[in-house]
């Protein structure tokens, strides 16, 4: 199984709509309920986005088909902690989570990146009327790590930072689908566990059907 690695870099102009992008704001059809989970009070706490990923844009670093090549996969996960905030409660810790830790959405009608008209940015604010969250960074796909933020972000990592033979019980054949490294830019510092990775684990028959609602999260240091 081959890596994509995802390359980021400040754009300099925005990311077009439905673009892959990493921080910044989700893009999502209109009227979509941006995704929440209950905080430590039961009341709704939004997800951190992390980034969305056009798979038209992926399609031509994917030769062994693993994704479909074409819709948006947006990912997002409990990981406030990581950030610096504390507000949320729990983020992902050292075990697999829970299928409500992480979030992951497929719009498979999506094509390529600036044509949608049905979908809309949804921009979180703070009672200041400020963006919440790091700016957007441009993610570009290649065979290596490449590019100013060239760490271990990529699609179907190997488990390199994984201590033991395989995932524990019933996750042993997960894959991982999704690693994000700890790193930091002009306005956020990412870091798990002592500069570990987030990964998103899914199941060998949900990737081979295109279905992403039960994926898991880990955090993983070595």
């Amino acid at each position: 199984m081959k890596p994509i690695y995802l390359a980021l870099s400040k754009p300099s102009e925005r990311v077009p709509l439905c673009g892959s992008r990493f921080w910044g704001h989700p893009d999502l059809p209109r009227g979509y309920p941006y995704p929440c989970f209950p905080d430590a009070d039961g009341d709704p706490f939004e997800y951190t986005f992390i980034c969305q990923i056009n798979l038209s844009e992926a399609a031509p670093y994917d030769t062994e088909g693993r994704l479909p090549h074409r819709g948006l996969l947006s990912f997002f996960a409990k990981i406030e902690h990581y950030l610096g905030r504390f507000d949320g409660g729990d983020s992902l810790s050292g075990y697999i989570s829970e299928p409500e830790d992480v979030k992951v959405l497929f719009f498979p009608e999506v094509g390529s990146p600036g044509i949608p008209t049905d979908f809309e940015g949804v921009v979180l604010v703070d009672d200041r009327g400020r963006p919440i969250g790091p700016e957007e960074l441009r993610i570009d796909f290649s065979r290596r790590p490449s590019g100013r933020y060239c760490d271990e972000h990529a699609l179907f990592a190997p488990p390199t930072h994984r201590e033991w033979e395989t995932w524990d019980p019933p996750f042993e054949d997960w894959e991982i689908l999704l690693q994000v490294d700890s790193f930091s830019g002009e306005d956020f510092q990412l870091n798990f566990m002592d500069f570990g990775v987030l990964v998103f684990l899914i199941a060998p028959q949900d990737l081979a059907q295109g279905h992403f609602e039960r994926v898991r999260g880990i955090v993983l240091s070595t």
